[in-house]
């Protein structure tokens, strides 16, 4: 899973622009497109809706979210169905699914603190 400042630096590159280009389009500090680039600042929601409308990407994939289309296509791996498993090993398929995607949320947040 990529992070939103990786997603926001290949969507920038990708459209060919520097980040001065980028800072110049969203009237903000060249400084500030840096920060979001390495992941020292997040910009706002409001900030990444317009530069992923200016750089024509998905918000959700500029800010990292994974849709319902994204895990339910691919099938779980066996260590991934035996820690669901034995967290209950009368659940679905799908339950498993979810409770995989919480402990990755959760391992997420915990690196941010």
């Amino acid at each position: 899973m990529t992070t939103v400042a990786e997603n926001i630096k290949n969507a920038r590159k990708a459209r060919g622009y520097t980040q001065k280009d980028l800072a110049r389009l969203l009237q903000v500090k060249p400084a500030a497109v840096s920060a979001w680039e390495v992941g020292r600042n997040e910009p706002s929601i409001a900030m990444l809706r317009k530069i992923a409308e200016l750089l024509g990407v998905p918000f959700d994939r500029l800010a990292g979210v994974e849709t319902d289309n994204d895990t339910k296509d691919k099938p779980l791996t066996r260590n991934q169905k035996l820690v669901a498993y034995s967290i209950d090993p009368d659940i679905s398929d799908e339950e498993r699914r979810d409770i995989i995607e919480m402990v990755k949320i959760a391992m997420k947040n915990r690196r941010r603190v």
